[in-house]
């Protein structure tokens, strides 16, 4: 844990502003010359960025939980969305460890406004005031946004110009994008962060009046597809601005079966070159338009006094395809373009201005907002403070790679990754394994895991990754790959049974 010293003491305060489903390459101090993200921007200027940062897991309710709970998903259990219910457990139980809790145990207030989809058991429950709403996408019908609408005499929510491709047999598919007939004040984005400002200026009154510090948690659903935006934003970015994904023409060739089919099931080739670039700068005018309204938010803080009290944190619970792989959305692929996320943090009179590749993953936001409120980071099992990274050096110890976990989205499905800065592993028991070199293929184009000139680095990834899972407590996953896998372990660590011990050859 940082002694409290190492941190100003008026900076007790801590916003977290996390988006949904949003691609590292959106956002213009993360890399992306044509993007509109001034806001974001700024936090980076005036905070460090983690280009190395990951999820836990690419979809939304399990990582959603591994933040609250500063659990892995294959500890915490909530494995799938309350929507695809795969007869796994979809909602956090009573009773579980959540930094909320804690922090409201300690005085703070607490609160999450916008996305929660962790099921059943709401905010109010671990601890947190209950500005959410459910639903994975916009809840458009949702009866207090509806209300507000008719309140400011805005238009209600309707849409034309709808982006969907087809299915099989000619049948439409998913819709990907709408142009709203609605302006921009009118949008959920703008009635969220509404209801962000006002819980905010009552976290700030108490700040300034009791000292009473608070943990403010803004959750939007987008850029979560469908991008459905108005005008103004639809047309923001000229998609002649827009390159393809390198692996926009990714063949999918000596990879998992399932990749193909996800690919038909997102009716990607729907879609020619020229229309894919309008869908991607329309995703990026989506991540334009909430950027305007976390600029609002940082505004009401600076107007009431409290961003130099406030450590600020921006990030997203996964990423987005957007076409790359000939994917969208999310799914039983284990690519940077869905598990590397955007991670900024903004801690005044600690955080220097800069960038690191160290592995930093969303479960150690917890420990890192305890860490800010002088609370005891041990509470979170699975991640670490990143406090002291913020200052730019090094920190003694630190991972020197990450490990991902699947579970299944629309059907129950195991993968488990290793990541490291030159190569990435992943393990699929029901198909072919990956193993991709970084070095020469960053866009994870091809498959090298039965390459022959790969042997000695497949070994020592899968030896690496079964020693992980062992540590984290994966053992069943651990005792498939011993089996299924080209390394060799210890008879006693992939036994079936106390059997296993009591024969001879």
């Amino acid at each position: 844990m940082t002694r409290s010293h190492d941190i100003p003491d008026n900076v007790r305060n801590i916003l977290v502003v996390m988006t949904d489903q949003h691609r590292v390459d959106t956002i213009g101090c993360l890399g992306n010359p044509h993007a509109r993200t001034p806001v974001i921007d700024r936090m980076g200027r005036e905070g460090f960025a983690f280009t190395n940062a990951f999820t836990p897991t690419a979809i939304c309710t399990p990582a959603r939980a591994s933040l609250l709970t500063g659990k892995r998903p294959g500890k915490h259990q909530v494995l799938a969305n309350p929507e695809w219910n795969i007869a796994y457990r979809v909602s956090i139980p009573e009773g579980t460890w959540t930094y909320t809790q804690e922090l409201r145990d300690a005085g703070y207030n607490v609160g999450i406004v916008g996305k929660y989809h962790c099921g059943h058991n709401l905010p109010d429950k671990f601890g947190a005031d209950d500005d959410t709403f459910w639903g994975a996408e916009n809840p458009v019908a949702n009866e207090e946004y509806v209300a507000w609408l008719d309140e400011r005499g805005l238009p209600p929510v309707r849409a034309h110009d709808l982006w969907r491709g087809k299915l099989p047999g000619g049948r439409d598919g998913h819709i990907l994008a709408a142009r709203l007939d609605q302006p921009e004040e009118a949008t959920f984005e703008r009635f969220l962060a509404d209801r962000a400002i006002t819980r905010l200026r009552q976290y700030a009154a108490d700040w300034k009046e009791a000292r009473r510090p608070f943990c403010l948690d803004v959750h939007f659903f987008g850029p979560h597809l469908p991008y459905f935006l108005p005008d103004e934003w639809f047309d923001l970015i000229d998609p002649a601005d827009v390159e393809l994904p390198e692996s926009f023409g990714d063949p999918l060739i000596g990879k998992p079966p399932i990749q193909l089919n996800y690919a038909t099931y997102w009716s990607t080739s729907s879609f020619t070159n020229e229309q894919w670039k309008k869908l991607i700068a329309v995703y990026w005018g989506y991540v334009s338009m909430i950027d305007f309204e976390i600029g609002r938010i940082m505004d009401a803080a600076r107007e009431l006094g409290v961003l130099d009290d406030t450590a600020v944190f921006f990030c997203a619970d996964h990423g987005e395809f957007t076409g790359a792989h000939r994917l969208n959305d999310k799914g039983p692929m284990m690519y940077d373009d869905i598990y590397n996320i955007p991670f900024i943090a903004r801690i005044p009179g600690v955080s220097a201005v800069g960038a690191s590749d160290d592995f930093v993953s969303l479960i150690d936001l917890p420990a890192t907002v305890l860490d800010v409120a002088r609370l005891d980071t041990s509470l979170v099992e699975d991640g670490r403070s990143i406090v002291d990274l913020t200052r730019g050096g090094e920190v003694e110890g630190w991972r020197q790679d990450i490990v991902c976990e699947f579970h299944g989205h629309h059907f129950p499905l195991q993968q488990r990754m290793l990541r490291t800065r030159d190569f990435k592993l992943v393990i699929n028991p029901e198909s072919v394994n990956e193993l991709y070199d970084l070095r020469r293929d960053p866009a994870e184009m091809t498959n090298v895991y039965a390459s022959p000139v790969y042997d000695e680095v497949r070994r020592e990834l899968a030896t690496n990754l079964y020693r992980q899972l062992r540590e984290r407590g994966d053992h069943s996953f651990a005792k498939w790959m011993a089996a299924m896998t080209d390394f060799d372990v210890p008879l006693a660590n992939t036994a079936r049974s106390d059997l296993d011990g009591v024969g001879t050859e």
